[in-house]
């Protein structure tokens, strides 16, 4: 594994984005163990839940619940909606010096965050959660799903290189001026779920990977829609891939600025 940067300022706020659309089954008790996990663990944080839209009692429910959980703030996106849309208005809100995005449905599990946390203050840059490597989990995930996200991931793997494995994954870390150092974000629905963590990883932003737990929702209905996706996804990774080859260097963060961008080493436990 490679060795962690050295000379990072100190970490001093967490910021969750939780990007929500109608789901009144399940956000309350989100918020809930995600606040709970990590009040238990020490860290100081925000819970920025952003309404998407929604059209049931979501909106309602977070409104109530910030009465018992100061460190929520939920916020309304404005129309157009859209996951990405919705995500980057979390990262507008956010007074936080990192960021993690979170799923509002708990198919990503709150102590994952809290690891998160301690490996940015490490000094990464960026922390990449993947389901398929030694340690992590996989609970329910629907069969055709996984194989398509698995080609998916491993077709992105090839074409940039790179060791991390579950790149389509949303539930990552990272620190705020990473996320300044991505602007402007292009995608306006889950294909942010790629357009993240490629330009951190192009743009020469120190990285890491640790294995995480993820688990089908038990609430709600899934809003990815993988037939409208395709494209969208295929836009997002060919527009990266040409800013790596053919910018110059252009948006390459200042090796001055901070140790030369790291990455774990291909894990022999890994699974394309």
């Amino acid at each position: 594994m490679s060795i962690a940067p050295v000379g990072t300022a100190p970490l001093q706020l967490l910021s969750v984005v939780i990007p929500a659309r109608d789901e009144e089954g399940c956000i309350v008790s989100t918020v809930e163990h995600l606040h709970v996990e990590l009040r238990l663990h020490d860290v100081p944080h925000e819970i920025i839940v952003v309404d998407d839209g929604s059209a049931d009692e979501t909106w309602t429910m977070l409104e109530s619940l910030k009465v018992r959980i100061p460190s929520l703030r939920p916020v309304q996106n404005p129309a157009p909606h859209g996951f990405g849309r919705a995500v980057a208005c979390g990262f507008d809100h956010m007074t936080g010096d990192a960021a993690v995005v979170m799923m509002a449905d708990e198919s990503d599990d709150c102590r994952d965050v809290v690891r998160y946390w301690k490996k940015l203050n490490e000094g990464y840059d960026c922390v990449f959660g993947s389901r398929f490597i030694k340690g992590a989990g996989v609970i329910d995930y629907p069969w055709l799903k996984l194989r398509l996200n698995r080609l998916a991931n491993l077709f992105i793997r090839i074409l940039f290189r790179i060791s991390l494995n579950d790149t389509t994954n949303a539930f990552k870390a990272y620190r705020k001026i990473v996320l300044d150092g991505c602007r402007p974000f292009l995608a306006p629905h889950f294909n942010l779920t790629v357009e993240l963590p490629l330009k951190a990883i192009v743009r020469g932003y120190s990285w890491t990977v640790i294995p995480i737990t993820w688990r089908n929702r038990h609430f709600g209905t899934p809003k990815l829609r993988i037939k409208e996706m395709g494209s969208r996804y295929f836009f997002l990774v060919a527009y990266v891939w040409l800013e790596k080859y053919f910018s110059k260097g252009d948006y390459i963060r200042d090796s001055g600025e901070h140790n030369e961008a790291s990455e774990v080493q291909s894990d022999p436990t890994q699974r394309s």
